[in-house]
């Protein structure tokens, strides 16, 4: 109760100076599946320098347990954007030339933002739904394994629904997926140019590591994947400098970097000694550098809130890269990309807000992406109603270094596959299944080596301050806080908010 009555009044004075100074700007630069381990400030066995996200986490707060909702791409996004868990919706990603995952009316961070006098931006990596029927042509066959659409199918003149625009971002620019047709830029609603060949990975520049991964599709003729990554780096760094000290902006920039294909410019080869996926993450780096030296040379950097994190951890390249450079992606946790263990989710997370956040700050607090919503309407005064971010926790106690005396969240969801999850609650962790990832996924000398044994019981109970890697499964020992959390997840799972805002 008294943590409560501390966190009204603080929520009523940033009201109070919301009214008398400028509200601050947000910012938000998402990784795409970069690991724990790869942010340099978080691993000191790090192969990989991160100089300006290290930059960052000294001039803000640093999170040690901020987690994605998901261990895969398009739940995460869907979760940070709305503020409420993915799986209260879907699982899965949205496929090439998928349907939106929103539905009308949703609450979104934009959608808050503009209501509140914000300019808003969407730059890069989308994947989460465009209204692609609505181009499509009348008569063109849908496509299917053996016919992949083709550049014919589409209207690409006609402007395209259901994307950023309808989501409450005032611009958008970006190529929707990497590694999904259609292989071209977006402005806003409609191609910057129309894709007139077929995807086909024979024309294009070698790839240093792992494979293409590319999808078959429509593509613009010349499309050079080395290029996109720099072109919305250009694109941020001019709609920041389009901006006004006189009226607030948010920007979601959303990098393509360092997903697969793995494919570091000239420049930044031989960065790291970790490969060439560590010099993707270098340029990961220098991209997110390039967006706090616009913040600053704008004049911004003091009255702007920037948050780093990613979509959820490394790929699954990184059992590869452990063995042959000694760089273990996830360090110091367990799991990978689309895993319950840890390293699914657990993510880089941090945030800078001068002269409100502490610099060289560092919480261990349990925090999650879906919290961002009740955050920022915290701070810039808006009212959620009941049924908006109902996963989403207010954490400015946190970011002014209040002292709490319990967790923040009451308990933390994860999920990614359909019928498994796991429940967070302080330091325990209980999984609702026999194994935290995919059966077989990990390689046996990786298991012997990190002294991992194999799990028989049908659920799994860790105590993370004593057991960050995951080994030693208490399930057995202790039935009764196995019974109390699997209750409680049923709860949730069953529809229950996990804000406090949206408690009946």
């Amino acid at each position: 109760m008294k943590r409560r009555v501390i966190a009204v009044f603080l929520a009523g004075l940033w009201m109070v100076a919301a009214q008398g100074a400028q509200r601050p700007n947000v910012v938000i630069i998402y990784a795409d599946d970069m690991g724990y381990g790869d942010f340099g400030a978080n691993n000191p066995k790090s192969k990989i320098p991160t100089p300006n996200l290290d930059r960052l986490a000294a001039e803000g707060m640093r999170f040690t347990d901020g987690h994605s909702s998901s261990g895969i791409c398009t739940p995460s996004r869907f979760a940070l954007l709305t503020g409420q868990h993915h799986w209260r919706r879907f699982h899965n990603i949205v496929d090439s030339f998928g349907q939106p995952v929103f539905r009308p009316g949703d609450f979104t961070l934009a959608n808050m933002f503009r209501s509140e006098g914000y300019n808003t931006a969407a730059i890069g990596k989308w994947h989460l739904g465009w209204d692609w029927n609505a181009v499509r042509k009348p008569g063109a066959p849908g496509p299917s394994k053996e016919r992949p659409d083709r550049p014919e199918d589409y209207d690409w003149n006609r402007p395209i629904p259901g994307g950023p625009l309808d989501r409450g971002f005032d611009y958008y620019f970006g190529d929707g997926t990497i590694n999904f047709p259609p292989y071209c830029f977006v402005e806003n609603d409609r191609v910057a140019e129309a894709p007139t060949v077929m995807m086909d990975t024979a024309a294009l520049k070698e790839i240093p590591e792992g494979h293409w991964e590319f999808r078959g599709g429509p593509m613009v003729e010349g499309w050079d994947p080395y290029a996109v990554l720099p072109t919305l780096a250009d694109k941020a760094e001019a709609w920041i400098q389009r901006q006004s000290p006189g009226k607030p902006f948010f920007l979601y920039f959303a990098l393509t970097s360092p997903h697969a294909p793995i494919i570091p410019n000239d420049e930044f080869r031989g960065r790291s000694k970790a490969g060439p996926y560590g010099d993707f993450v270098c340029e990961t780096d220098a991209v997110a550098g390039r967006i706090l030296d616009a913040l600053a040379k704008g004049g911004f950097a003091e009255n702007t809130l920037v948050v780093f994190s990613a979509d959820n951890g490394p790929e699954g390249y990184a059992y590869d890269r452990a063995q042959k450079y000694g760089h273990w992606s996830s360090e110091p946790l367990r799991g990978l990309k689309r895993d319950l263990w840890e390293g699914g989710h657990r993510v880089p997370f941090v945030m800078r807000w001068p002269g409100t956040i502490k610099a060289g700050a560092v919480s261990d607090e349990t925090v999650s992406q879906v919290d961002l919503a009740a955050t920022f309407a915290g701070i810039i005064g808006y009212t959620l109603g009941p049924d908006e971010a109902i996963d989403s926790y207010d954490l400015l106690p946190v970011l002014s270094g209040e002292r709490l005396e319990k967790p923040l969240r009451m308990a933390t969801v994860q999920n990614t596959f359909q019928e498994k999850y796991a429940l967070r609650q302080g330091d325990w962790l209980y999984i609702d299944a026999g194994c935290g990832g995919q059966k077989g996924w990990e390689p046996e000398w990786f298991l012997r080596e990190r002294g991992y044994a194999e799990e028989n019981t049908p659920g799994l109970l860790f105590n993370l301050k004593d057991d960050l890697p995951q080994k030693k499964n208490l399930y057995s020992a202790y039935p009764e806080k196995v019974a109390a959390m699997k209750a409680l997840l049923d709860e949730y799972v069953g529809g229950k908010p996990c804000a406090p805002h949206a408690q009946p």
